[in-house]
């Protein structure tokens, strides 16, 4: 048996796999918000006395930069050690990853029908693949083919500077510098980055919030709100904010398959890529992606998918720990 976990700042999954040929399925998946609780381990520690089944390897996929097993998550007040886990799970094998690597893990065990295509290509997908994924946080990681096998990587690019291409775009920087300090990609590229542009764009237009959309920022997510007033077109500034961070999303994906060289693919994970489809298949994010100068050629020979698979880095992880010796 297999324990496999998705840790991220706003859930927690776990889940128990068992193999079934070559593959992994699900035998038992609890949900925790990962807020209500302390640690890991106190989450841990219930779903294995609610569910008590012999575990031989379990692997966790966490928000934030492992080193030597631990990791301070980037999104929770958490210290996270792989062997403090090992101990509440018996002595199984224990493992720890980042978030993006777990969903690079991932991947590999999804179906066709499990992406939708932003950008088709007709050659066979040969070569490193790329992944970006904005929800909570903006997360980012490579595979890399040595002609065989992918070898999936974490990184920590998400917050690496960002680069703005124009003059609003400039003035957005100016504007995040000042409480931010240094402004990186995913000030702009997640869920509270929409806001962080939200917030921009009524003091850049010079406009005063609606009441109406004031009430609901103070009651919900303020993500949740922008893009469903930005979708169903009844805010011109929630529109605007929208088209931004899309337009970011390109860009930043473009940056990606350039830097990885990502002939296998470049991927969309997260949370909010599925919900706002839509506006990802319009000529902004494709034409963000596109925009390198001299290289727009060799873009346009990179696929693009989105994933809808909400469980990617939970099946990930799972399939990590299955390969771990």
């Amino acid at each position: 048996m297999i324990l496999g976990g998705d840790i991220g700042g706003t859930k927690t999954n776990i889940a128990y796999f068992e193999p079934a040929g070559d593959r992994l399925e699900i035998k038992v998946e609890e949900k925790y918000p990962s807020k209500d609780h302390k640690s890991l381990d106190e989450i841990v520690q219930d779903f294995i006395q609610k569910h008590s089944l012999k575990v031989e390897k379990a692997c966790f996929g966490i928000a934030g930069a492992i080193r030597h097993e631990t990791v301070k998550t980037t999104n929770l007040p958490w210290k996270i050690d792989a062997e403090s886990l090992k101990g509440v799970l018996s002595g199984a094998k224990t493992h720890l990853i980042n978030d993006l690597e777990a969903n690079a893990w991932g991947i590999q065990a999804l179906s066709d029908d499990e992406f939708v295509t932003l950008q088709e290509i007709k050659e066979p997908l040969i070569g490193n693949r790329a992944l970006i994924s904005a929800g909570t946080g903006l997360g980012e990681a490579g595979l890399y083919f040595d002609g065989k096998q992918y070898h999936p990587f974490a990184t920590e690019a998400g917050h690496a500077d960002f680069a703005p291409r124009n003059d609003k775009e400039m003035a957005l920087l100016k504007y995040l510098s000042k409480p931010f300090g240094h402004v990186s990609y995913e000030r702009v590229l997640c869920g509270h980055g929409l806001y962080n542009i939200y917030q921009f764009l009524n003091d850049y237009n010079k406009k005063s919030i609606s009441e109406e959309i004031s009430h609901e920022l103070k009651k919900d997510d303020p993500a949740v709100v922008i893009s469903k007033y930005a979708l169903e077109k009844k805010d011109p500034i929630c529109e605007e904010a929208l088209d931004m961070l899309v337009s970011f999303y390109g860009a930043e994906a473009g940056n990606m398959a350039l830097r990885y060289m990502a002939f296998g693919g470049v991927y969309l994970g997260g949370g909010i890529a599925p919900k706002i489809l839509e506006k990802l298949k319009t000529s902004l994010f494709l034409e963000a992606f596109l925009s390198k100068g001299r290289f727009r050629a060799l873009l346009e020979s990179f696929p693009i998918k989105v994933i809808l698979n909400d469980k990617t880095a939970l099946i990930g992880a799972a399939y990590c720990a299955k390969n771990q010796h």
